[in-house]
């Protein structure tokens, strides 16, 4: 019996335990089906995989292979390592030694996946009789390796940031790649989704539109993880017909899958026990038994909190090291490695992610995995679970539910989470500020001509605009850039604006950079005297320079972290779709005027409110979509205005929670307004808005599936046991403000009638 083994019988033999279980689900272990190497594979690779081990291949990389090899663009949908590298890199590699010139082009979406991806490659090509050059291409590339990468890199490994950037507007030193480019990768698919998928997407029509000008006509291999419309996200994002392989081959260890729900402290309020304080203590009791454990959190924030926790939980040796990391976006990329190879080899023994480490990067095989509250999506949460149990033998994965609605659905309702499809992914590559930024892009790459169209859009108007806004100028017929700024430099793909806050430590005489966060969280993370922690060290800011893009920080010790507060004014602009009733339903384009107006200070452990201080910094404007609700007077039975009033603020507390389960976006995707009186509608109404600029499809969405999220927003309030609302459901009540569980229930009795 291994050490797992005995943790978890003696979680099922401890009755207050097993109180906070709502479900305990075995996975069982399942063999796997194979397939012989198919006879086209070339001999060299057929030998360099029996060399490792592999003496059969798993029937879907089978099948992916084979269909490649026919010709067509072909989409693989399996669960986290199930072998999802091989039926790329075996197509790939096999059609350069029948071809060297034939050259492919990889894309991950970070750039430790590339990494990853190249040491994968270097290790099957090592014995081969051709000599091929596998090299990642990204922000951390040296210079003077560019050049040869561009003149002779057969597999260009690269993420859609740095192919947006830095290849696709310099394709002329890039013509050996683009004119022999016979496939592009475009791997964790599922990633692509959102605003980034949009921006994605249409990257992908840039690449294309550059292969053709060349003479190049690539196929696509994508692979990602389950999700309800896999053919449909790949075909958005290539715009051709792509074959979907979803039947897993791959063999699987039995897993116990434990849902956890904290316990109540006060159960009249319905306040529990903190997820993060309940995670500290399971996993530290599974890192001190040496059981090799990953903890995921939702935040950068949450990571450093548990990783001061677990710190504090497992003390060592003055000058031991602790063997628990924690890893984030904004560590160094030497950081990063160091703690991902020290994954592997086992060094260290505990780690503290965000989702950076649910893909696919190669840390070895951990025993266990420990979600602090809902990834999200059911995709993310099976991504995450993955990471356990890549060896034979037993592995566990936990979810730790907070009381957000969302988290408390989950666990309140284990038969919709193990019994119900993933989600489907949305993106919306013709968002017109996304589509407009992007033909600027193209027009920069390529004249445009009349009439083109940027893959499957029509973009005569587009370019009629550029051209009134001096920004191409048309001749014979074709548009041609005629700026001198560099259109892509402004653009950034993953939000809504490009620019990044460098955070530069001043503690020490010779300042230092640290870390950085993107323009937009800048002023809910790092404002004056807020705390911001690294490496589970504390930084307190002494300056914001919002111009500059720069926050200088000093190291402090103190027992407190902050957290922002954010407020919202929003304003109606156009409705694209309306349906009448007792209900008025619409969904259209809105103006979202935020400010960040204040910080608390909460006490480490205890979680309790130390204090507030102002945020001196501008206010936000962004363009966006939304969908809303009306209540014409009749409908609301005579409820009194502060009851209206009430229930609408819990429901804009909810209802973007139970929103993101259908919609596979995050909670923070998503944000509610409510208005006792609109000045658009003069009625009571709640607004649902894409927290994106131009909006990227969710608005839409729920106007389609509206009756779905409120029914489930009814369950979650009705199975609350809380008597006037709480962090569960509605959000808190507070003294001498009107209860809003009960006005909430009889606005949804209203909107579901």
């Amino acid at each position: 019996m291994t050490k797992l083994d005995q943790i978890l019988r003696q979680w099922k033999d401890d009755p207050q335990f097993m109180r906070g279980v709502t479900r305990w689900e075995v996975v069982p272990a399942r063999e796997g089906t194979f397939s012989q190497f198919p006879d086209f594979l070339d001999p060299q690779l057929a030998f360099a995989l029996k060399n490792r081990g592999i003496d059969l291949l798993y029937s879907h990389q089978a099948r992916a292979i084979e269909s490649i090899n026919s010709g067509n663009n072909v989409v693989v949908v399996t669960p986290t390592a199930s072998g999802k590298t091989l039926c790329y890199n075996l197509p790939v590699v096999s059609s350069m030694i029948k071809d060297p010139s034939s050259r492919a082009l990889y894309l991950f979406p970070t750039k430790a996946l590339s990494q990853d991806q190249v040491a994968e490659l270097r290790d099957l090509t090592a014995g081969l009789s051709v000599s091929l050059n596998c090299h990642t291409y990204d922000g951390d590339t040296e210079p003077g390796l560019r050049q040869g990468i561009r003149r002779s890199g057969h597999i260009v490994v690269t993420n859609p940031d740095m192919l947006h950037s830095a290849i696709l507007p310099h394709h002329t030193k890039w013509v050996q790649l683009f004119q022999n480019l016979k496939y592009i990768v475009i791997d964790e698919m599922h990633q692509y989704r959102g605003v980034f998928g949009s921006h994605v997407a249409n990257v992908v029509r840039r690449l294309k539109r550059i292969c053709a000008f060349y003479g190049a006509s690539p196929r696509f291999i994508l692979c990602s993880a389950t999700i309800a419309n896999p053919g449909e996200l790949a075909g958005l994002l290539i715009e051709e017909p792509v074959e979907v392989i979803n039947e897993n081959g791959a063999p699987q260890a039995e897993k116990h899958f434990i849902l956890y729900n904290p316990p109540l402290v006060d159960p009249e309020l319905g306040l529990r026990r903190s997820s993060l304080l309940e995670a500290r203590q399971l996993a530290s009791n599974l890192i001190r038994e040496d059981i090799q454990t990953i903890v995921f959190t939702r935040s950068r924030l949450g990571v450093e909190v548990l990783l001061t926790y677990l710190r504090q939980n497992i003390r060592t040796r003055p000058g031991e090291d602790s063997s628990i990391r924690g890893y984030r976006g904004g560590y160094l990329p030497r950081e990063r490695r160091a703690i991902e190879e020290g994954l592997r080899n086992g060094t260290i023994k505990g780690v503290v992610s965000t989702n950076a480490l649910e893909l696919g990067i190669d840390i070895g095989a951990l025993d266990a995995a420990v979600m602090t509250g809902y990834p999200g999506s059911i995709a993310s949460t099976w991504q995450q679970a993955g990471r356990s149990g890549r060896r034979s033998g037993t592995s566990l994965a936990m979810l730790v539910a907070n009381s957000e609605p969302l988290n408390q659905y989950i666990v309140a309702n284990p038969d919709y989470f193990f019994g119900r499809t993933p989600e489907r992914a949305l993106a919306d590559p013709d968002n017109l500020i996304i589509l407009t930024n992007h033909v600027r892009c193209a027009a920069f790459e390529l004249p445009f001509e009349r009439g083109e169209r940027f893959g499957r859009a029509k973009i005569d108007e587009i370019l009629a605009f550029l051209e009134e806004e001096n920004v191409l100028y048309s001749s014979d017929g074709r548009y041609h850039w005629m700026e001198d700024t560099y259109p892509a430099e402004e653009i950034s793909l993953r939000s809504a604006t490009m620019e990044n806050v460098v955070i530069i430590d001043i503690t020490e005489p010779r300042p230092r950079v640290i870390g950085e966060v993107d323009r937009f969280s800048a002023p809910m993370l790092v404002h004056e005297e807020a705390i911001y922690m690294h490496g589970g060290l504390q930084y307190q800011v002494e300056k914001l320079d919002f111009e500059e893009k720069k926050a200088f920080v000093r190291r402090v010790d103190v027992n407190y972290f902050t957290d922002a507060n954010l407020s919202v004014d929003l304003k109606t602009l156009d409705t694209f779709e309306e349906e009448s009733g007792p209900v008025n339903r619409c969904w259209g384009d809105v103006r979202i005027n935020a400010l960040v107006s204040m910080f608390k200070k909460i006490r480490f452990n205890t979680h309790e409110n130390l204090g507030a201080g102002p945020v001196d910094l501008p206010e936000t404007e962004m363009h966006t979509s939304a969908f809303w609700l009306s209540f014409a007077p009749g409908s609301l039975g005579g409820m009194p205005p502060s009851a209206v009033q009430a229930g609408l603020i819990g429901l804009a507390n909810l209802a973007p929670q139970v929103a993101s389960l259908f919609l596979m976006g995050d909670p923070r995707d998503l944000r509610a307004v409510s208005q006792v009186r609109a000045p658009f509608t003069e009625l009571p109404t709640l607004y649902l808005y894409d927290n994106f600029p131009g909006g990227v499809g969710y608005s839409a969405e729920i106007f389609r599936i509206y009756r779905d999220i409120f029914k489930a927003a009814r369950k979650v309030i009705v199975d609350c046991r809380c008597i006037d609302g709480c962090p569960s459901c509605i959000g808190p009540s507070y003294t001498g403000a009107e209860p809003a569980k009960k006005p909430a229930l009889q606005l949804l009795e209203v909107i579901l009638k």
